[in-house]
């Protein structure tokens, strides 16, 4: 049953507030996107730290993606029906408290689970934060640039998090990693108290809570089949039986949400082949960035024995792209729709990768940065038209569910990239680890083309 609440319509908010709402906002996504690249040029330290190998570093950080990705959807439902704001709030003071246990951890099956209840944290941020700025900005012109912006705060991220890792790393040891997180915490927690206003959805939603414990199912299955199969055997029975728990919850999960009256993912919304190819999209965007970010750590620092601060600054080509063209691309959005910004991003990102299909040891730093800096480009570019087309593929009232479907997809993406880049190069020595990568990259190649096909989609339907 639905209950129908009305709730009192918010003044339209002045500019320099709507900006300062938005720019306190993205710090939240810039927390989120930090930390993933933080903790993705540290591991090897943190291999090191606690005498483990490729396999428990990949569950480091899929632990932390599965259990976002799972619940960003849920997050955005209690966020519309019990307030933005302190949704978005309670997620930061459950983030830092999670850093802090990651940052003493004395080992890494304990590192696993701090790093999922860090996921729990930051499932209640970047949906919600985006919810809480389409909220704020009801002009579909001035949404599209301000989604452009939020989409540059995630570049920002990338060219913060590698190199501030590495630095963080050489000087004060991998614990610090988590420990840096404690005053973009108490910062974001202060500022969203003084700028953000109050904001819920006009209807309030009954939680859907076995189609999301299915839903965690089925990504937890996917997820763990990938990085366990290279390790103990595609056929081996605990393989197996895990291909059989993620066919029984995908039918289970499909099965109930045909028929829930307020299912966590309506079925409905994937008709529409425009947010079909929007979600799809943001999927191979974050299977794209995070094989090239894991191989790009692996590779620096195992196979040519580089520094964690040099392997951070060799991604700043990428996120120098990324932070440059991001904005350009909302503004691309507003003016013309997605489908420029997006044959951009998946021209330049299957550029790229095309670039190091023939990687070896001995390959130039001048075709790493260069190919790193197209990728990057294509990355840029393709964030706000994916973004504003799940956005505005729903009706405003459900702006925190159309934001979690999209965070959804993006961390799914994220996921999914870790466990197959880290499958191909699980059991490579440094001499061989640039050759098992190569597949890494047709892969990324593979996505920038499913993003021309959303390209096509999205003229199809204009």
């Amino acid at each position: 049953m639905t209950t129908t609440t009305t709730y009192p319509v918010q003044p339209l908010l002045s500019a320099r507030r709507r900006w300062t709402v938005l720019a306190v906002c993205c710090l939240s996504m810039f927390l989120v996107g930090m930390d993933t690249t933080i903790v993705n040029v540290g591991l090897p330290a943190i291999g090191r730290g606690l005498s483990v190998g490729i396999h428990g570093l990949e569950w480091t950080v899929d632990a932390y993606t599965i259990v976002l990705a799972s619940l960003l959807i849920s997050s955005g439902a209690l966020a519309d029906r019990f307030g933005r704001r302190r949704v978005f709030q309670s997620g930061l003071m459950v983030f830092g408290a999670a850093s802090m246990v990651c940052a003493v951890t004395p080992s890494v099956g304990a590192l696993i689970a701090a790093r999922a209840v860090q996921g729990v944290g930051a499932s209640m941020l970047s949906p919600v934060a985006l919810a809480i700025v389409v909220d704020a900005m009801p002009d579909p012109r001035e949404r599209a640039q301000a989604i452009g912006v939020w989409a540059s705060v995630f570049g920002l991220s990338m060219a913060v998090g590698p190199v501030t890792g590495g630095a963080l790393v050489a000087g004060f040891g991998w614990r610090s990693l988590f420990w840096i997180n404690a005053p973009v915490v108490v910062i974001a927690l202060v500022l969203s108290a003084v700028f953000v206003p109050e904001s819920r959805g006009s209807r309030t939603r009954r939680l859907d809570v076995l189609g999301q414990l299915l839903l965690t199912v089925v990504i937890g299955a996917c997820v763990g089949v990938l990085i366990e199969g290279p390790r103990i055997g595609w056929a081996s029975p605990a393989v197996l039986a895990g291909y059989g728990v993620a066919a029984m919850a995908t039918v289970g999960f499909l099965s109930v949400e045909s028929r829930h009256p307020e299912p966590l993912m309506d079925p409905g919304l994937f008709r529409n082949p425009l947010f079909n190819s929007a979600v799809l999209g943001a999927v191979a965007v974050f299977v794209a960035l995070n094989v090239t970010l894991l191989l790009n750590t692996l590779y620096l620092q195992h196979a040519r024995g580089v520094t964690p601060l040099a392997a951070g600054v060799a991604t700043l080509p990428m996120a120098v792209g990324a932070t440059v063209c991001a904005p350009w691309s909302g503004r691309l959005v507003g003016r013309t729709g997605p489908r420029p910004p997006l044959v951009l991003a998946g021209g330049f990102i299957i550029a790229g990768a095309l670039c190091l299909v023939g990687i070896d040891r001995h390959t130039s730093v001048a075709l790493l940065l260069f190919a790193y800096l197209l990728i990057g480009i294509g990355f840029g570019f393709a964030n706000a038209p994916i973004t504003n087309t799940a956005v505005s593929g729903l009706p405003p009232a459900r702006a925190g569910v159309a934001g979690a479907i999209t965070s959804t997809a993006r961390q799914l993406g994220a996921a999914l990239g870790i466990a197959l880049a880290g499958g191909l190069v699980a059991h490579a020595d440094p001499a061989g680890l640039a050759q098992a990568s190569r597949p890494g990259w047709l892969l990324v190649a593979s996505c920038g083309l499913l993003l021309l096909l959303t390209a096509h989609a999205s003229r199809s339907r204009k």
